[in-house]
């Protein structure tokens, strides 16, 4: 669902370690922190584990820093690596993190959170187990899809220079990994699995961030597997794939005052199986302006997805918005090229853009999706915008009418 919310960081320093304690030990005039062999943290699932942080006397020095979490399951209550840094940090977990099953036991919505740091990598193959199967159930989410107050898994805010590699964070309470503020993040082998049942989940959430990759990836989520707010630019989403879940999506956008610009995404070679959506961008009517430009869907499969290429500037989940208004987004320069495989509704493609600000420049290239299901074929739908048609368009582009309530999406 990919909601917007404000979050203010707040210092936590969990353990004050004197240089001698790690210097040396790695070589190269850093450290190795082994959280085991230095301080006896136990892998019994019931010891509360404290993640070294960004700390004055070890990290935010000249020195580069290692902190190896080895191979067992921790029980981590919360925590916060927190800058500002310059030096390069390594969080290399190898083993299996999990948090407390009780939403109540967060005073903020996250559980680890990584802030104002530079060079930081996080890796190792571990696993952040968020255990939010009681939290799925909480009254009030299932009915309107939204628990904005619950912990997300994973927060990367303020990085810069940042590798997140080899890493699976599942079942989380909210969205599995946000990413704000960032510069030059990239997602390498990065593994999300929650149920299909699952609300507000979104596997990665990307805001206000400039230069973030996600490549090679495997995202099963009960929303969307990558989801795109205001202000980012310069992203890109290679060899991932989807489902279930929502698909890849932009947006939704329009709903909040002062949003920035959406500016050059590209997706490509990616796989979307059993999903919602396929490639979207959503935006709400009658709400606040914005604009969305140079974005690139290339190369994608999908397979008995419900609306596998979809741009809607009519989006209203929950049936709260301004249905018989326009979106005040702008949306301009978008390609869909190379698509194929099936769609689980005749619905293919379906292109709905605001009557006052007209989608501009809406390129479909070889378009080849046919309908799994056993009733009418494929159809194309267009509202206001005149795309540009090249190769093969399976369903014929734009060649069916939109109904004057068109079929709402998740």
């Amino acid at each position: 669902m990919a909601i917007q919310f404000n979050f203010v960081s707040s210092m936590l320093i969990l353990v004050l370690l004197p240089i001698s304690s790690v210097k040396g030990q790695g070589g190269g005039g850093g450290g190795v922190i082994d959280v085991v062999a230095n301080f006896g943290a136990k892998a019994d699932e019931k010891t509360d584990l404290t993640i070294v942080g960004c700390l004055e006397r070890s990290m935010c020095l000249d020195i580069s820093v290692k902190i190896v979490i080895p191979k067992g399951i921790y029980f981590l209550s919360t925590a916060t690596l927190d800058g500002p840094c310059k030096a390069p940090i390594e969080l290399q977990v190898q083993g299996t993190m999990k948090a407390p099953t009780d939403p109540g036991a967060f005073k903020e919505p996250k559980w680890i959170a990584f802030n104002r740091i530079e060079n930081f990598k996080l890796s190792g193959g571990g696993v952040f187990d968020g255990q939010g199967t009681t939290a799925y159930k909480r009254e009030g989410c299932k009915g309107h899809d939204y628990c904005g107050s619950l912990p997300i898994n994973l927060r990367f805010d303020f990085l810069t220079n940042a590798m997140i590699q080899d890493i699976t964070t599942t079942d989380s309470k909210q969205f599995q990994a946000n990413v704000l503020g960032c510069n030059n993040i990239t997602f390498e082998h990065f593994t999300v699995s929650a149920p299909e049942e699952s609300p507000n989940t979104d596997g990665i959430h990307i805001g206000r961030s400039d230069g973030v990759n996600v490549l090679n990836s495997e995202i099963k989520t009960g929303d969307d597997c990558v989801s795109i707010g205001d202000g980012s630019k310069n992203l890109v989403i290679n060899g991932v794939t989807c489902g279930p879940g929502h698909g890849i999506s932009i947006g939704s956008l329009g709903l909040f005052k002062n949003e920035e610009p959406v500016d050059g995404f590209t997706v490509k070679n990616c796989t979307m199986t059993n999903t919602s959506n396929g490639v979207r961008i959503k935006t709400w009517p009658g709400a606040e302006p914005g604009t969305c430009s140079n974005i690139h869907f290339e190369d994608i499969t999908v397979t008995n997805v419900s609306s596998p290429v979809i741009i809607d500037q009519k989006y209203c989940p929950w049936n709260k918005c301004k249905i018989n208004e326009e979106s005040k987004v702008t949306l301009s320069n978008i390609s869909f090229k190379n698509i194929h495989g099936t769609s689980a509704r005749p619905e293919a493609v379906k292109i709905i853009c605001s009557a006052t600000l007209p989608c501009e420049n809406v390129e479909l290239a070889d378009i080849e999706i046919t309908h799994s299901g056993p009733t009418r074929p494929a159809v194309s739908q267009c509202s206001n915008v005149k795309p540009k048609f090249s190769g093969k368009q399976n369903p014929a582009a734009c060649s069916a009418p939109i109904p004057a309530r068109p079929t709402p999406t998740a």
